[in-house]
């Protein structure tokens, strides 16, 4: 049964996002809210959790995940990042946007894209999050809360509580999220691709 902790979202309160850093470190899948959705969230090295994760959402074992980053110092560590593609990342984070970029040394394998050894990266505009992410001191492997019986998004932490609570350790609740996921970009080349339409605004990019 998860823990279910309520935090402003303007104000986090230090215990709360300590508890989830923890219960990342430890191994746990926790929910948490974000500047598009809320996400199931993971340590990047924990192939366990990971697994967790993809059996919620009943996910293709090839189904991308995102590192969810603190900012973009942390965004480039983990992939390779030329200088357009810095350009248009300087501009656009933080902010609703998941930029696919070819990944670095730094990404677990499993974690890519098994062709293109791509991975998604993305820096939220959420306190709560780069809270969690400040004391964590490292990304989070996320996906968006969509569950297999739903077609969109869930964006209500009480709902997703009722339908996940026992397969996740820990639900931080934020208040609402929006309905809308990122806005993904596709800038391996340079030359950015929207490859998704969703809360950020796409027409920089087209």
């Amino acid at each position: 049964m998860a823990e279910f902790l309520q935090v402003y979202p303007h104000n986090p309160d230090a215990r709360v996002i300590k508890k989830a850093a923890q219960v990342l470190l430890e191994g746990g899948v926790i929910v948490y809210p974000t500047d598009s959705t809320y996400a199931l969230g993971c340590h990047i090295g924990d192939k366990a959790a990971l697994e967790r994760i993809r059996r919620i959402r009943q996910l293709h074992p090839r189904h991308n995940f995102t590192l969810v980053c603190s900012d973009l110092s942390s965004l480039s560590t983990y992939a390779n990042v030329n200088n357009s593609a810095y350009r248009i990342l300087k501009a656009y984070t933080p902010g609703p946007y998941t930029f696919i970029l070819k990944a670095s040394k730094e990404v677990p394998r499993r974690l890519m894209h098994p062709k293109r050894k791509t991975i998604g990266l993305r820096v939220p505009d959420n306190k709560i999050a780069e809270a969690i992410l400040a004391t964590l001191g490292e990304p989070i492997m996320s996906t968006s809360v969509i569950l297999p019986d739903e077609e969109e998004q869930l964006f209500d932490a009480h709902e997703i509580s009722l339908k996940i609570e026992k397969q996740v350790d820990l639900i931080v609740d934020g208040g609402n999220c929006g309905p809308e996921p990122t806005t993904m970009i596709d800038i391996v080349e340079g030359i950015p691709k929207v490859l998704r339409v969703g809360k950020g605004d796409p027409k920089p990019f087209e």
